[in-house]
């Protein structure tokens, strides 16, 4: 897994070449496409199939109707704004990784309980950013942790320092890539 995670919103599939491009052009070969808009699937699916080389997953998936048509589509990873053990389940059945967002201790160990030791942490703004995965990390060892939400260029090295953070999730690195395409 790449050490960034773009969140895109692909709102017109035509969208899709525009965006990948730019992260591709900004050495970032990852990208969590979320089902937040009528063409989410659609986008996946072009992605997969036009962007092989890049690591394409589907975001904002918060049921098993939805993980199903994303694996469908060929999702290569899963990413929930929180847990679902309906999701988790699909996933683990499809050998594909699930990262759902846990940010207490109970949903963390619900997690654990599930079988998964890497989980997206979000919003990490709201939640203590740092600080608070710093904390859960004591008595939570073996977790990884994918803060999103309020990480930005700001304070990305910080979290990046930290051993304990899988990868950066954000919609910041498609507007970065974008601007850097069109400067």
């Amino acid at each position: 897994m790449d050490k960034f995670i773009p969140v895109v919103v692909i709102k017109e599939l035509q969208e899709t070449d525009k965006i990948l491009t730019a992260l591709k052009n900004s050495d970032i070969n990852c990208a969590e496409i979320t089902f937040r808009t009528a063409c989410a699937k659609e986008a996946i699916e072009y992605a997969c199939k036009n962007y092989p080389d890049m690591n394409i997953g589907a975001g904002t998936v918060i049921n098993a109707e939805q993980c199903k048509s994303a694996l469908k589509a060929g999702a290569k990873f899963i990413v929930s704004p929180g847990l679902s053990p309906a999701v988790a389940k699909v996933c683990k059945k499809a050998g594909v990784p699930y990262y759902p967002g846990c940010v207490t201790p109970t949903e963390i160990m619900a997690a654990l309980d599930l079988g998964i030791t890497t989980v997206k942490f979000f919003p990490a703004n709201v939640y203590g950013g740092l600080k608070a995965l710093k904390a859960l990390s004591a008595p939570f060892p073996q977790v990884k942790f994918i803060p999103t939400g309020g990480v930005d260029r700001s304070n990305i090295d910080e979290f990046l320092a930290f051993d304990k953070v899988f990868a950066i999730g954000g919609s910041f690195f498609v507007k970065e890539a974008l601007d850097k395409m069109e400067g």
